[in-house]
């Protein structure tokens, strides 16, 4: 399924956002073994996300699985299932995660995050607390206009199509962003900026997507003091900063703040 919102793209479109997420938005049953949601991706020149960064990973795929036609996807590589059964060899795994720490490495990327400590949210909110996805892609939005204005270029937003219920959801809360704006950023402004938002299916095997799966459940895991098999060093790296190398309110927000 394909839905996009507003205009079609057009042709002065030089970046993408693929968006991603880790945990659920649920406020009113809040798991306390994973009381945080991540809204996340990777920020991508067009060109480079459909051409080299598409035949990095696959390249990636061949090399550890003999086909490029698998996608990757977190559930599956540590549950241990959909075509990734053999991660219960131990050398096999360690392969994997190697090699998988490298490709990210090697990536001209730029990432962002929003994480939600939910618990604390609801404290703080109340009864008047935002939906943890609204929130995130607000924040995020935001990001990627700053981003989008650094590089005087204009992008589009492609996230993980979830349900009809959820991505209606969406629609709105993308409908809402675009009418009323954001604390920092006016609705002309993210009107001019961010073209459209597109909604993609794992299925459909966009490496952006697929790279911003690898890369949000780290993240959480991390702001949960977990530990992580993709190098989250790798990913500091990675991550969107200010001119002084800072990452927190570029490349990493977690809400509510202190």
């Amino acid at each position: 399924m394909n839905k996009i919102y507003f205009k079609q793209r057009n042709t002065t479109m030089s970046k993408i956002l693929f968006l991603d997420e880790s945990g659920d938005h649920n406020l009113t049953a809040i798991d306390p073994q994973h009381p945080i949601f991540v809204l996340g991706g990777v920020i991508v020149n067009e060109e480079y996300a459909f051409g080299e960064m598409t035949m990095k990973l696959n390249k990636f795929k061949e090399e550890i699985f003999g086909t490029k036609n698998i996608t990757l996807h977190t559930a599956d590589f540590t549950r241990q299932k959909n075509g990734f059964e053999r991660m219960k060899e131990r050398e096999f795994c360690e392969e994997f995660y190697s090699k998988l720490n490298q490709l990210i490495s090697s990536l001209d990327i730029k990432i962002a995050c929003c994480a939600i400590k939910k618990e604390q949210h609801m404290e703080k909110y109340g009864m008047d607390a935002i939906d943890p996805y609204h929130l995130s892609l607000n924040v995020l939005a935001e990001r990627f206009c700053f981003e989008l204005e650094e590089s005087s270029s204009s992008g589009r937003i492609i996230a993980e199509a979830r349900d009809a219920v959820l991505d209606r959801q969406l629609d709105l809360a993308w409908l809402n962003l675009k009418v009323s704006g954001t604390h920092f950023k006016q609705a002309i402004e993210i009107n001019r900026k961010i073209d459209s938002l597109v909604l993609k299916r794992k299925e459909d095997n966009l490496a952006g997507l697929e790279i911003a799966d690898a890369i949000v459940t780290p993240i959480a895991r991390r702001i949960l003091n977990r530990k992580s098999r993709i190098d989250l060093e790798v990913i500091k790296q990675k991550m969107r900063k200010d001119h002084l190398g800072e990452i927190t309110g570029y490349g990493l927000v977690i809400l509510p703040k202190k």
